[in-house]
């Protein structure tokens, strides 16, 4: 080993640091930005020879622009640290923009930080492995093989100051020649920067701990202390059970109920006293954003995360109100909103049954809800609110959110890797995971149906969407601006039992009357309040559902 080392360092190149600067910021600014440039060619007036000269120009301005920052951080010392770190970092960012048209922002960061391992691990594939071999592993062999020579500092600095001079002469000129065209595509694009790696990872993550990380050690605000039930539960009127389905990547184009042109929803079409909801929107594309919003109390245009994350929201209103809040997850937690209910641990039985290389199928929260429930007292005059929280069609590894008798659509994209799929095989398996989401919601409400010691309601509503390969685009996370209606559709359903529309058949009606209404997930937190007899000043009636029908009339 030693003698096959040696060899190696004899074979080693010898080339000057600022030789060895501009080979790295070609590798960064051109080799891993080839779906930058062709996003830019999309978006250029030219055409013909006109659209050529346009893209040389934008990969001069960018290598030129790595170049400019390598000569402040490369120095003899510190070179192969910065370049290696920056061929990592660019390596893997490029991956996902490249192959999964993902738009590096501080919210993709965010995911990052609060994914589990099985969601991280669902990301793996043949093709990433060869990604990482071919843009990461090899420059980084070259870098560390490759020999800067020794120079005298005053060559270091002159040279230093040619390409600094030369880089911005460069970028300059290339900017004011096509400054309109650069300005018009910029601005009406903003998020191109998140396509243009490694900077978007880097610059995303700078963000995220700027804007966007939880502090530590924040005091609770209370939110909503003066919440209280509006009816009293009397002997003769039974308490209210509601079931929260917080869905997970589902969109609302790919739903039957919805007019989709496949029968993806054949269970809950037939399920009686459903009421769809066809228009509503999302309050973030990645559940890290949506999940904390829609229980915040917050609408999307004001929203504020870092509030939200130390401030009471719905959960604790109705708990303050005398409701018993239960959570019962199978996703990758509930994003800091059930931290001061009951979170319902799942027996080992159950995972058991459910659950395999550290992923449970959704089954689990329909067996957990049964056991949930056959727990109450028989007695039992405590109002619940119990939320479920879905794995429903996670991606990309869609074909491990089914059991294997509701793969109903075929071929099937039997992979992680679903950029390598054809479009048919790629949405018949995210459609086959729709419809296992409509079994177990009919399900639930089969099972709140048969019950008959309390008024029964159940809630469904999607944290996003999913995009597969529309406009090039996969998964989730877009910033919201640019967002397809892929990710941003999210489907939205409500049931109530016979008894629980005997008390309240006014409220019922009310909101099967917005059915076709546009909406969104800001209206979960005061109309769900309202739904469930709850009153405090914090609800803000202008979303607030069941607020409408009293305008109106």
């Amino acid at each position: 080993m030693s003698n096959f080392i040696q060899r190696i360092k004899q074979r080693e190149v010898s080339i000057s640091l600022a030789t060895f600067n501009l080979i790295i910021a070609v590798w960064l600014g051109f080799c891993l930005n080839f779906a930058f440039f062709n996003k830019i060619k999309m978006l250029t007036p030219y055409q013909g020879v006109k659209v050529q000269l346009f893209l040389v120009a934008t990969v001069v301005v960018v290598v030129a622009l790595y170049n400019l920052l390598l000569q402040i951080l490369d120095w003899k010392w510190t070179a192969k640290f910065f370049s290696i770190l920056l061929v990592f970092i660019g390596g893997f960012s490029a991956y996902f923009v490249s192959s999964l048209g993902v738009v590096i922002s501080p919210d993709q960061i965010q995911n990052i930080v609060q994914t589990d391992p099985s969601e991280a691990s669902d990301l793996m594939s043949l093709q990433l492995l060869t990604w990482t071999l071919a843009f990461v592993v090899l420059p980084i062999v070259l870098i560390l093989w490759v020999r800067i020579k020794p120079q005298s500092l005053a060559k270091v600095l002159i040279f230093k100051g040619l390409n600094i001079v030369a880089s911005l002469a460069i970028i300059g000129s290339l900017l004011f020649v096509f400054y309109v065209d650069y300005a018009a595509i910029f601005r009406e694009n903003r998020d191109l920067k998140g396509m243009i790696s490694p900077q978007n990872t880097v610059a995303s993550t700078i963000s995220y701990f700027h804007k966007k990380a939880p502090k530590k050690d924040l005091p609770l605000i209370r939110y909503g202390e003066d919440a209280h039930l509006v009816e009293d539960i009397a002997a003769n009127k039974m308490p209210k059970l509601m079931v929260l389905v917080v869905g997970e990547t589902a969109r609302a184009e790919s739903f039957s109920l919805n007019g989709y042109a496949k029968n993806t929803n054949p269970l809950l079409s037939k399920q009686q006293g459903l009421m769809n909801f066809t228009q509503v929107s999302s309050c973030g594309t990645a559940t890290a954003v949506s999940v904390p919003c829609m229980f915040s109390g917050m609408p999307r245009v004001n929203y504020d995360e870092q509030l939200a994350s130390h401030r009471e929201g719905l959960l604790d209103i109705a708990q303050r109100a005398g409701y018993k809040v239960t959570w019962i997850d199978n996703n990758s937690g509930c994003k800091g909103t059930c931290n001061r209910v009951e979170q319902f641990q799942i027996p080992e039985t159950l995972k058991q049954k459910w659950c395999a290389d550290g992923e449970c199928l959704d089954g689990i929260l329909l067996d957990s809800l049964n056991l949930y429930m056959s727990q109450l007292p028989k007695n039992d005059t405590q109002p619940h609110l119990v939320v479920l929280h879905q794995m429903g069609s996670h991606g990309p590894a869609y074909y491990k959110r089914i059991p294997s008798e509701f793969q109903k659509f075929k071929p099937t994209c039997d992979t992680n890797a679903i950029q390598g799929c054809s479009s048919a095989k790629l949405i018949n398996s995210y459609d086959n995971t729709i419809a296992y989401t409509d079994y177990i919601l009919n399900q639930i409400v089969d099972v709140l149906k048969a019950n008959t010691n309390y008024r029964t309601g159940f809630w469904y509503l999607s944290d996003h969407g999913e995009s597969t390969g529309e406009h090039g685009m996969y998964l989730h996370g877009a910033p919201y601006a640019i967002a397809p209606s892929q990710q941003t559709h999210v489907p939205m359903m409500m049931w109530f039992s016979d008894a629980w529309k005997s008390t309240a058949q006014k409220q019922v009606d009310c909101l099967n009357e917005q059915k076709s209404t546009k909406l969104s997930q800001d209206n979960l937190f005061p109309s769900l309040l309202s739904v469930l007899n709850i009153q405090t000043h914090v609800i803000d009636q202008n979303y607030n559902m069941l607020h409408q029908c009293a305008v109106k009339s």
